[in-house]
């Protein structure tokens, strides 16, 4: 083939379609020379020499290319791991602007810098030409018609997520045809979305689409794959394998298509993204994009020995936030989720790792301070996993403003609070007020909380109740991967039972749990399935369980129709009362005169809780009165907000425990909405009035819904 290639533009970086041609710019600081590589449909290569430079940015145009054009690059420069540089033109190089990847990386001994055979390792150089192996960056029309889409900006307070995974979401739904199962348009199918719209949720929180390494070695070798997608290999570009339609620019119009679809039935879309590192690994990765364009310039390497990277993650490498290259590359990508595909938000996987200009994490890093000031990722929502592997890289509450939290307190203790562990109370009435003692202090709002019992990583809901232990064997790592503290309660038998006692307490833990959650102030995210009892087998970590054990079992909807509808209520009953979802905190005094303190603490027999009682570790029953009239915010037009009140009773104890109404609630009169030893909300609930008790049965929650003043002379 024969191309003209014209000197072009240095930006914007990537491929750039105008209509008559294509502009290509690629970043490398240190290298001595870019080849950009044109494949045809039968594989043929055709290499053109970038001769224009621009500040360290190598581009040119070429009149007559287009959209489905497949493309790589091949960059020179010295080969010198211990310097920090592993240039090797003999690797093709996916692009890291590519807004399309046309196929997955195939395994083999070409796609490594250095041959397995050579006893220097990677210090040894390989000529083994890897373009067969490697997937090609497309070309793409990125014009769409959103015909008045726009993003949802759902408040923050009003926020109900839904952790899910694109493929395993949709891979056995029979009423989603074949052909669009464990895709983007199965994800935006109505079937798909009357599932979402009947729970209310009114989020999706999507695990990673960005194009990521299917296949890595160590999973080759056993017959599995990267399921979770936790590895990316650029950016810009969905992932094709999740596409219907095809991988040369399709897979970008399907996913646009999808979040349409999401938006019209009122859903927003927050994309799991991981920007801390790639899927190329260690110093025995292999090399198929950063660290063949600019590895010096892209990864954090070991201060005097820059042969090995610094691994905050768990994963190989970190990348490099403090290269102004890597943050402009982080930013142009979430800029480019937001204005050309209308994605709402984002979770960031292992954030702390993107705070690390030195060594430890620091809450003014330059990454911070980008977003705080850019006009439109400032305006998105942006939530932290709180925490990376690396030392101090727990930050739970650290965060800045803007930023919602993966709170993971929350999670630890209402596990502990709900299997009967000693702790202390105050931890749990922290925790279901949204962790004020986390996230006052800097300004922030009960929203900074996402509440979570459990998430992607971990046991189910279902197996939370039903294993002590994790059961990871089908790994392939004889149980020693995933975490073995899992805060988890078996209920008295290890995973599958006929026991109906211990299927009887299963459930009614199930029950709380999703009570607590969803009753919390801060923003609760469920997982797939939880709402219909998935089960992973016990396996709490299926990264690389592409199959059965992950993906969602919709006969489970026919099955746990009752913990479905459960869940459906509860979300139904926050969604109606603000007094729920209340976007500041608590001050624990009347506000409106209505003589009785927004929130109030007591404990079985009515009374005040104590300093002991808080403290003392042993404490498993308390109740919490919520006032509806006493909500200090006003609603969207200034107008006072007025709700319903509420009484609710926990009890974490193996017993029963009687519960007096406070003295000052006793004029009123009282309805049971919510028993967790029951399947469903209850239908014409109990009524208390005046000092009649109310029992709560062991390890349950009640809650009861205030209904009319009452007169003394009143019967039961």
């Amino acid at each position: 083939m024969y191309f003209s290639l014209w000197p072009g533009r240095p930006y914007p970086l990537g491929a750039t379609w105008d209509g008559k041609g294509t502009n290509f710019a690629l970043f490398s600081e240190h290298a001595t020379g870019v080849e950009l590589c044109l494949f045809d449909q039968k594989g043929r290569e055709t290499r053109l020499e970038l001769k224009e430079v621009t500040n360290f940015t190598w581009h040119g145009y070429v009149p007559g290319i287009g959209p489905g054009q497949r493309y790589g690059f091949r960059v020179h420069g010295p080969f010198a791991p211990e310097e920090g540089h592993r240039f090797n033109p003999h690797k093709l190089l996916i692009d890291p602007y590519a807004k399309a990847i046309d196929g997955d990386v195939r395994f083999g001994e070409e796609i490594f810098g250095y041959r397995w055979s050579d006893p220097n390792q990677d210090l040894g150089f390989s000529d083994l030409d890897d373009a067969h192996l490697v997937p090609k960056s497309v070309v793409v029309d990125e014009s769409f018609d959103w015909e008045g889409d726009d993003l949802l900006r759902t408040p923050w307070h009003e926020t109900i997520i839904y952790e899910t995974h694109v493929k395993g979401f949709t891979k056995l739904h029979s009423e989603i045809p074949p052909r669009l199962r464990g895709t983007y348009a199965g994800l935006a199918h109505p079937a798909a979305i009357s599932h979402l719209q009947s729970l209310g949720v009114t989020a999706v929180e999507l695990m990673p689409i960005h194009h990521f390494l299917a296949y890595p070695g160590h999973l080759v070798d056993k017959g599995l794959k990267n399921y979770w997608g936790y590895d990316s290999l650029s950016y810009l570009a969905p992932y094709s394998g999740y596409s219907a339609s095809g991988s040369l620019g399709q897979q970008l119009r399907e996913f646009k298509q999808m979040v349409k679809a999401l938006h019209n039935a009122g859903i927003e879309v927050i994309l799991d993204v991981v920007y801390n590192h790639t899927g190329e690994g260690n110093h025995m990765g292999p090399t198929l994009s950063l660290r063949g364009i600019d590895n010096a310039a892209y990864y954090r390497l070991v201060d005097g020995n820059c042969r090995y990277y610094m691994d905050f993650t768990g994963c190989g490498n970190s990348l490099n936030v403090r290269h102004p290259q890597v943050l402009k590359l982080i930013m142009d990508s979430l800029r480019y989720w937001v204005l050309e595909c209308h994605v709402d938000g984002f979770r960031f996987d292992l954030a702390s790792a993107l705070a690390r200009e030195l060594y430890a994490v620091d809450r003014l890093a330059a990454f911070f301070d980008i977003i705080h000031q850019d006009p439109v990722i400032a305006d998105v929502k942006l939530i932290a996993e709180p925490w990376d592997v690396g030392e101090g890289g727990y930050q739970v509450g650290e965060f800045p403003l803007l930023w919602s939290e993966w709170n993971g307190r929350y999670r630890d203790t209402v596990r502990d609070f709900w299997r009967g562990v000693d702790s202390r109370m105050a931890e749990f009435a922290y925790r279901f007020t949204g962790s004020s003692d986390l996230y006052q202090f800097n300004g922030r709002n009960p929203s900074a909380s996402i509440n979570f019992i459990t998430a992607h990583d971990g046991f189910t809901l279902y197996d939370l109740v039903s294993y002590n232990e994790k059961h990871n064997e089908a790994n392939g790592e004889d149980n020693r991967d995933g975490e073995s503290h899992n805060r988890s309660w078996n209920c008295g038998a290890e995973g599958e039972t006929d026991n109906l006692e211990v299927l009887r307490l299963r459930r009614k833990q199930i029950r709380n749990f999703l009570a607590t959650l969803f009753l919390s102030q801060g923003v609760p995210m469920l997982v797939m399935g939880d709402e219909m009892g998935r089960s992973q087998r016990g396996n709490n970590n299926p990264y690389c369980q592409d199959n059965e054990i992950s993906w969602l079992d919709w006969d489970l909807q026919e099955e746990n129709e009752a913990l479905l509808d459960f869940t459906r209520q509860l979300i139904d009953l926050r969604r109606r009362h603000p007094v729920f979802r209340r976007r500041k905190w608590f001050q624990g005094r009347a506000i409106h005169g209505s003589g009785v303190h927004d929130i109030l603490w007591f404990n079985p027999d009515g009374g005040e809780m104590t300093d002991q009682q808080w403290n003392d570790g042993f404490t498993k029953a308390i109740g919490i009165f919520l006032n509806g009239e006493e909500i200090a915010t006003p609603g969207p037009r200034g107008e006072r907000i007025i709700d319903e009140s509420f009484l609710l009773f926990f009890n974490a104890h193996y017993e029963m425990v009687e519960f007096q109404i406070p003295h000052r609630l006793q004029d009123w009169e009282w309805l049971t909405i919510i028993d967790t030893t029951k399947p469903r909300f209850v239908q014409r609930g109990k009524r208390y009035i005046e000092d009649k008790p109310v029992q709560v049965e062991a390890r349950s929650l009640v809650v009861l819904q205030r209904m009319g003043r009452i007169s003394r002379d009143d019967e039961d």
